[in-house]
């Protein structure tokens, strides 16, 4: 079996499986069955001074028979008193001493108040902090979360203030809802982070009620935006992870967060970059015993590669991300299609006829049957055919040789220059 132990920043866990700050993380009897059934770490729920939360509070989207593909909350930080969250981090520690227990802190941006908070959470044993610069709602109206994250300028120097205060690794949660996640990733680092967490939720409002038209989810018949999280949003946390662990100017390790749920969820995050990763949704669809899978597919992954732990694949694959103009323009590929798979349902034609090249043609048999050929002269390999096909493999996108070599963008319009 591989050796499944990770280390974000000097915060040791027997796996790289941990919870979020979320309602998964809100109490010791949840963090208990947690580590119970697995979990190498937590996060606890985001302490500060006790909200009021509301009901109703998520909201869920589905599509077709998919339940929850994506999730919205307006949920904010713990409504319970700091000294009740205290006790339970330290029971839970005593209970479960070799996982790691990392306290979400928000507070205004005021330095003695945060160095006040980090000193009253570090009377218990906890190995780290997370910085709640994410929260995009109701906390970020208050000049908290999401209101001191999009302001790299806010996020050094409150990351400063704690760091001078901690005796634990600091770990500070970004928000999505920027352009350009890398410069909030390096004031954090600025600031004396020893590592960044993301992504939190993004900005969204989940739907309305078409028959009421009242928002979902409504809260007497008003909502506000809310965090959107879930599977939906881990292509956008990918490329966020990945574009800070490529950056030079951030260069301290990143905990993954966004749509895990599979095992191989998590492998494409530490490929990108992330040394770790924390799951919320998943946990709050299918309960906590998702981990024996987790564990069970990684540790399977690894070994069939010969890999004896998890540390050695964090960013293999993070340099194979580039900007579009070093791409090879002269690398095809082109679609071809199995006859003998094909059931003739007509949706790679369509596809390609409506809002692709028109590549796909229908070619008489004998005997009056139609197969829907490629011409692949005008294939330009857009992929589009096999993703709408219905039949796993029927549709293969096939490599064929231009017999030139390989030249990107930038290397084509220099050569055109020297040409004149």
């Amino acid at each position: 079996m591989a050796d499944l132990r990770s280390n974000l920043a000097g915060i040791a866990s027997p796996n790289p499986f941990w919870l979020a700050s979320a309602p998964p993380t809100n109490s010791g009897y949840q963090v208990m069955r947690a580590f119970e059934a697995g979990w190498g770490g937590v996060v606890w729920k985001t302490l500060g001074t006790p909200i009021v939360n509301v009901t109703s509070r998520f909201a869920g989207m589905n599509y077709k028979q998919n339940k929850m593909v994506a999730m919205n909350n307006i949920e904010l930080i713990t409504d319970r008193p700091l000294d009740e969250n205290l006790s339970e981090i330290a029971k839970c520690k005593r209970a479960f001493p070799d996982r790691a227990i990392v306290a979400s802190l928000m507070e205004v941006c005021e330095r003695d108040a945060w160095r006040e908070l980090v000193k009253r959470v570090q009377e218990v044993d906890i190995d780290g902090f997370e910085l709640n610069f994410g929260c995009p709602h109701g906390m970020s109206e208050r000049g908290m979360g999401a209101a001191v994250g999009q302001h790299p300028d806010l996020i050094a120097r409150v990351t400063e203030w704690v760091v001078e205060a901690s005796r634990v690794p600091v770990v500070v949660k970004l928000t999505p809802n920027v352009t350009d996640i890398r410069f909030p990733a390096r004031a954090a680092a600025r600031g004396g982070a020893h590592a960044v967490s993301m992504i939190n939720t993004i900005n969204s409002i989940m739907g309305v009620d078409v028959e009421t038209w009242n928002p979902i989810p409504h809260v007497d018949g008003k909502s506000s935006h809310g965090g959107y999280c879930g599977p939906a949003v881990k292509p956008i946390a990918l490329n966020m992870v990945n574009d800070c662990a490529r950056d030079p100017e951030v260069g301290i390790p990143i905990s993954g967060i966004g749509g895990v749920e599979t095992w191989q969820d998590v492998v494409e995050f530490l490929l990108l970059g992330a040394s770790n990763v924390q799951v919320c949704t998943a946990v709050m669809h299918h309960g906590f015993r998702i981990v024996e899978e987790l564990a069970d597919g990684l540790n399977r992954y690894l070994d069939a590669r010969g890999i004896e732990s998890v540390a050695e694949i964090v960013g293999g694959a993070a340099n194979r991300i580039t900007t579009w103009n070093n791409l090879n323009l002269n690398y095809k590929i082109v679609a071809r299609i199995d006859q003998s798979a094909c059931i003739h349902c007509n949706k790679c034609y369509i596809a390609c006829e409506d809002a692709a090249h028109q590549c796909i043609d229908r070619v008489r048999q004998p005997g009056g049957s139609t197969n829907l050929v490629v011409d692949e002269g005008h294939c330009v390999g857009c992929n589009l055919c096999s993703m709408v096909c219905p039949v796993d493999e029927c549709i293969e996108m096939v490599r064929v040789d231009t017999g030139r070599p390989a030249q990107s963008w930038k290397e084509r319009a220099a050569a055109m220059g020297e040409v004149g």
